[in-house]
């Protein structure tokens, strides 16, 4: 109604009408029977056609920045022919008296493919649409001049133009919807494809592959991380996989995939930043927990190119598996050689574990992990139970007994180097960490 009045008023006209009325209910009034002010308006708009359709795409690139903004050389023929095919179609609505239907816009599902890659969002697109439209009516205007009889006529053709913008704007909105999943899941597919060829070592990949890889940041020999994360808990409604595997890439370059039911990111690193990538994995991890999505994320070391992104991926997958099903960030870079070995789910050294270790572990998890706490300490400070007491902020005499009840309670030496790592480990396989 609003765009009525504008219509209306544009003829100078008070009040705000819906045109003259249709005699049956759902139908408009054909045309034909008004001329002949609408004929000499038909002749006058095609007429100066191709200058309606260039002072339309001039509007559109003046009102819509993003159409300015863009890059793509083709853009500008692309919209020139889209608002030709439109402006004929209304053309045939007038010449036949017919209201306008849905094959007037079969170009329309086409061009919305080719806004969806050349960047344009659905919003501007739908924007541009309307600019064109208004041009149009401005054109039919500029032909009725200053003839009341004329301008009478175009009057009558407002309830056909609205007509057009409403059924041009669903087709529009709905065929752009339908290219942007096309994308997207045409994106996904040549991303899928891209991470298996790496997985089986096709380093070399061609077409839309070999641009991703460019696009990403990703070269043979580039230096990288590989993370793998699955999620820990059921996600909120509304929140996909694949919306998880936009907030695990972020801002940051790289390769991120839904693979199964894991989230596989290839990051380019530059030289000596491996402690920054992991720092800002783990804040897009803690991103996602406060959107209630909770992922345990393991991290590779870092690796010399693409062919050893197989490697990177096993490394990432034992990180991962190393937090226990628990959310949290496992980085590889961050360990230690002797951190990594006890990550390794290895059943055959659990059971090597002597039933006395196992037992106080267990017992001592149950009360609380003091004694466990306090051998972690000691082995961290080199075995000197003062600087353990003094770092736990227990009296020295205090270190002693503990470590004397862990003695007992093993069977372990706590001044030999051996029998400390044996509890260490056992410690690490058994969880206890």
């Amino acid at each position: 109604m609003i765009l009525i009045h504008i219509l209306w008023r544009a003829l100078g006209r008070p009040g705000i009408v819906a045109g003259p009325q249709s005699r049956h209910p759902g139908r408009m009034e054909p045309l034909s029977v008004l001329s002949p002010g609408v004929r000499q308006i038909a002749v006058a708009v095609e007429a100066s056609l191709e200058e309606l359709v260039s002072a339309a795409a001039e509007a559109i690139w003046a009102e819509v920045p993003a159409y300015a903004a863009s890059s793509d050389d083709r853009l500008r023929a692309d919209v020139t022919a889209h608002i030709r095919g439109i402006f004929e179609a209304f053309l045939d609505v007038v010449r036949t008296g017919r209201p306008a239907r849905r094959s007037d816009f079969a170009a329309s599902p086409e061009q919305a493919s080719r806004r969806v890659v050349q960047g344009i969002t659905l919003a501007d697109f739908l924007q541009a649409f309307r600019v064109g439209q208004l041009t149009l009516w401005q054109g039919v205007l500029d032909a009725a001049g200053d003839d009341a009889e004329a301008r009478d006529a175009a009057l009558s053709m407002v309830a056909h133009i609205m007509r057009m913008i409403e059924l041009g704007s669903t087709i529009a909105a709905e065929a752009f919807v339908a290219a942007q999943q096309q994308v997207l899941a045409e994106g996904d597919r040549v991303r899928r494809d891209l991470l298996e060829d790496l997985l089986a070592r096709r380093v070399s990949p061609g077409g839309p592959k070999r641009g991703l890889l460019r696009a990403v940041g990703l070269q043979t020999d580039t230096r990288l991380l590989v993370a793998v994360a699955a999620l820990t808990g059921d996600l909120p409604e509304g929140v996909t996989v694949r919306d998880a595997a936009a907030g695990v890439a972020g801002d940051r370059r790289g390769l991120v995939v839904v693979r199964q039911d894991e989230i596989v990111g290839i990051m380019p690193l530059p030289a000596g930043r491996a402690a920054a990538a992991v720092t800002g994995l783990r804040r897009s991890c803690a991103d996602l927990a406060r959107r209630g999505v909770r992922l345990a994320m393991g991290v590779s070391t870092v690796h010399a190119g693409l062919s050893e992104v197989p490697e990177a991926y096993a490394e990432a997958q034992t990180a991962r598996d190393g937090l226990g099903g628990s959310p949290g960030v496992l980085a590889l870079p961050l360990l230690s050689s002797f951190d990594y070995l006890v990550l390794r789910d290895d059943e055959t050294a659990r059971r090597l574990i002597r039933p006395e270790v196992r037992q106080f572990v267990a017992d001592d998890l149950a009360a609380g992990g003091t004694l466990i706490t306090t051998l972690a300490e000691f082995a961290a400070c080199d075995m000197n139970a003062k600087t353990a007491a003094e770092r736990l902020h227990l009296h020295v005499n205090t270190a002693y007994y503990r470590l004397e009840r862990i003695a007992d309670r093993t069977g372990c030496d706590m001044r030999r180097l051996a029998d400390v790592m044996e509890l260490l480990i056992a410690v690490r396989l058994l969880g206890a960490a």
